[in-house]
């Protein structure tokens, strides 16, 4: 197999997991908030989502 094609599938096969596992920790997060803290947890995970992409 070419060496650049395993790179390229590990590379979307890691970003598969990280974002996986992303939406699991936010349900688990929301799953035993208050209605009154979700968007608390949702505005704190965007600003998590703009570091990463590095536009804060």
């Amino acid at each position: 197999m070419d060496p650049v094609l395993i790179a390229a599938a590990c590379t979307v096969l890691a970003l598969l997991i990280v974002a996986c596992a992303a939406v699991f920790v936010v349900r688990s997060a929301l799953d035993g908030a208050d209605s009154k803290d979700r968007a608390r947890i949702l505005g704190a995970v965007a600003e998590v989502m703009r570091a990463l992409r590095g536009k804060r």
